[in-house]
């Protein structure tokens, strides 16, 4: 039998041990997903996928078996920083924890100052990079993902030319939010002593930010959906890379992330007042009942439920929805409201409470199990989003049988199937950013809503797609052995 597959997977966060945003959704699962791919779907190889996080403080008291296996120091002009690295087992896959000064002075995953951020980051990509070449376990790719890890693509390819430890790895680095690109920690990488890209296709702001530059240097790019990998080369979503990026457009792929489809399964979530089935939606009411009961909302059969759950930004349209709304008024609806983000955008959604009291809550907080009851009670989820790389929300949401009505752009267009295509869809789509484009496509689903068969023919569509991480381990396997075979783009 060949030798298995060895990747590092080097990220900011990873579920279960600390989860901030969808890329410790992603790093909780994708790993898991590729350990358990059958060899036929691997090239007959085995794919040993080993996890690698800071040892952030919010984490130290949920680690079984935690073992010191080894100190070392990662340079600095300054003078060498001391890193030590742990290890304990998690769903039977060896993780990797890196401590050092600079992680240690942080008390949460990500702060507001670009510079705190950046000494804690830049420090665990290059003690990564040392713990590579420092384990009996060796290597072949090394997986990173967006600015946090990004500059360790660049620094490994600076180092493959001069030194033969590095000399056989691979890296790839997967792109989930392009806008944030680490900007703000150029002195830090300064600091560090790496030095600024000379490569012209690179914009001169570019040259030593993290992500750019990790962009620059890996071996394969990939994009956390098919569309978004393709928006990311035009103007629109390119963030000033567009160009730089259409170079190494034969490097870039776009694979669509999955969903933990165990966490997230509504016949045997505990967080349910009920749980239900595909053939039992009728037990599907029971939650929406009791949310309804929860928020002081009266229950109407023929009155639908919106809900909104996520980051409160910009970028999620939280102000196209709110404007929307009240463009809505006179239809029959009710509206919750669950996320924090930015503090105008809050005080958006609470005045649209105080203006619709008998039909609109606005819950401004950050609550796991309030998502899983609303998921399961709501009848449509609003995901109006400037741009969505991938999205998880609209995944889940359909899982649970609420239909997403949402922006077509990224991740979003690539799972949700308008209810206008032959065949019927799985939800809602409007192609233009504003609060009319919304609108229209809301009205199309209120007017749906009361032909009870039609709805639940398209909550059916909806559940019963595959949106687990096979497939997609699948495509990252098959990236993976192809950088095994062929010299770097």
């Amino acid at each position: 039998m060949p030798d298995p597959l060895n990747v590092l997977f080097v990220s900011a966060e990873a579920e279960p041990l600390v989860k901030v945003g969808g890329l410790g959704d992603v790093a909780g699962s994708l790993p898991r997903a590729l350990r358990s791919l059958p060899l036929n779907d691997a090239g007959g190889r085995a794919i040993d996928v080993r996890l690698v996080i800071p040892f952030h403080s919010v984490i130290t008291h949920r680690l079984p078996d935690l073992q010191l296996i080894g100190n070392f120091q990662v340079p600095h002009p300054s003078g060498p920083i001391p890193a030590r690295v742990f290890m304990t087992t998690i769903n039977q896959m060896p993780v990797y924890l890196i401590e050092g000064p600079p992680i240690l002075s942080g008390t949460t995953v990500y702060s507001t100052n670009p510079i705190e951020d950046g000494e804690k980051y830049i420090f665990f990509s290059l003690a990564s990079l040392e713990l590579a070449t420092r384990l009996d376990w060796k290597p072949d790719i090394l997986h990173f993902n967006d600015w946090h890890t990004a500059i360790a693509a660049y620094e490994l390819a600076n180092r493959r030319k001069t030194s033969s430890s590095y000399a056989r790895i691979k890296s790839v680095l997967s792109i989930h939010n392009l806008p944030f690109m680490g900007g703000g920690a150029e002195t830090v990488v300064r600091s560090f002593g790496i030095p600024p890209a000379t490569d012209d296709r690179l914009p001169v702001w570019a040259r030593s930010f993290p992500l750019p530059l990790g962009l620059l240097a890996a071996d394969h790019i990939i994009a956390v959906s098919p569309t978004y990998a393709q928006e990311i080369l035009a103007p629109e979503f390119g963030c000033g890379l567009q160009d730089f990026l259409k170079t190494r457009s034969d490097c870039i792929s776009g694979i669509l992330n999955g969903i933990d489809e165990k966490g997230w399964d509504p016949s045997t979530d505990t967080a349910l007042a009920g749980n239900f089935s595909v053939s039992e939606l009728d037990q599907r009411l029971i939650n929406k009942k009791s949310l309804l009961e929860e928020f002081q909302l009266p229950y109407s059969p023929n009155i639908p439920l919106l809900i909104m759950i996520g980051r409160i930004d910009n970028q999620k349209g939280m102000d196209l929805a709110i404007e929307g709304l009240r463009m809505v008024t006179d239809q029959p609806w009710q509206a919750i409201l669950l996320g924090t983000g930015d503090p105008l955008l809050e005080s958006a959604a609470r005045s649209l409470e105080v203006e619709l009291p008998d039909r609109v809550r606005a819950a401004i907080r950050f609550d796991l199990l309030l998502s899983h009851r609303m998921y399961a009670g709501g009848d449509m989820l609003l995901m109006p989003s400037r741009y969505e790389p991938c999205g998880l929300a609209q995944m889940i949401a359909m899982r649970y049988g609420c239909v997403p009505v949402a922006r077509e752009t990224g991740g979003l267009k690539d799972t949700i199937r308008d209810n206008r295509e032959p065949g019927g869809g799985n939800g809602y789509l409007f192609k233009e950013a504003s609060p009319a484009a919304f609108t229209v496509a809301l009205l199309r689903a209120l007017a749906m809503y009361p032909n009870r068969p039609a709805w639940q023919a398209m909550q059916i569509r909806g559940m019963t797609q595959d949106f687990s991480w096979k497939q997609s381990a699948r495509a990252y396997a098959e990236i993976y052995l192809n950088l095994q075979e062929r010299e770097p783009c």
